[in-house]
């Protein structure tokens, strides 16, 4: 079966830097792929990719070495079974807030007798190889996303769950949870910070990955060297719009400067 890069640098200490895609193009998908990234998630939650899309960027993906997972929109076996399937390589779950749930979204991934995943890799066996039913469950990774108010008061529960890999931190949400205004890229000062803080202590304690979302690579890499194992920055569609915007602006204030000009 196909290695999975994603494990392999958390074993050897390496760095994941992780691609995010919120547009529903298989085209997309394959330039984002082109530009280096370790691994790119499909973000199956709040972009508007749906499971007919979300194919055709795995195969997109594919064309590269970048390893493919998928967010997917809630902890329900059949969407998480499916997209695994697919081809994914890993997934993140979002909202998973106690042992209970971590124990589902585990389980979803897991043959058994480990978990409860039925069998039927339709393109998994294309992706990963002929041998993939016995090694998928030691190659696909499993990130539970913190970001509730409840999975903030039962850390060690969800993060000694067999069979989880890591966390992954939703900073929007996990504003959110603890009654401060949703965003990214957060201060040291605030107290979002210092729960992201309380959550990465944990992960090292209990010897699990810590993910967690950025909007710019300066902040991912502060994450980073804070000890954070996987850090994803920015997504496809934020890309496009700043890349876009810096242009505009730029070619308005040309043109702005030409018409102003004195003789």
């Amino acid at each position: 079966m196909r290695i999975n890069k994603i494990k392999k640098n958390f074993k050897e200490g390496i760095p994941v830097i992780n691609g995010w895609l919120q547009i529903p193009s298989g085209f997309s998908a394959e330039v984002m792929s082109k530009q280096g990234w370790d691994s790119i998630t499909i973000d199956m939650q709040h972009g508007v990719v749906d499971y007919p899309n979300a194919l055709s960027m795995l195969q997109a993906i594919s064309t590269t070495d970048v390893i493919p997972m998928a967010r997917v929109n809630w902890n329900e076996a059949g969407q998480i079974m499916k997209i695994l399937d697919a081809g994914a390589y890993g997934i993140i779950c979002p909202m998973v807030s106690n042992r209970k749930e971590a124990e589902n979204f585990v389980g979803a991934c897991l043959y058994p007798p480990q978990g409860y995943r039925s069998f039927g890799p339709i393109r998994g066996l294309l992706y990963g190889g002929q041998d993939y039913g016995k090694h998928a469950n030691d190659e696909i990774v499993k990130l539970a996303m913190i970001e509730t108010r409840e999975a903030l008061d039962n850390l060690d529960q969800i993060m000694t769950t067999p069979g989880l890999d890591g966390i992954y931190i939703g900073p929007a949400d996990l504003s959110l949870a603890i009654g401060e205004t949703p965003s990214f890229d957060k201060p040291t000062d605030s107290k979002v910070f210092k729960e992201i803080m309380n959550i990465l202590d944990h992960a090292k304690k209990n010897n699990i990955y810590a993910g967690i979302h950025n909007m710019s690579a300066e902040y991912a890499q502060k994450m980073l060297d804070r000890g954070f194992n996987l850090v994803t920055v920015g997504s496809d569609q934020r890309f496009m719009s700043a890349g876009a915007k810096t242009s505009v602006e730029k070619m308005k204030n040309i043109k702005k400067k030409e018409e102003t000009k004195g003789y």
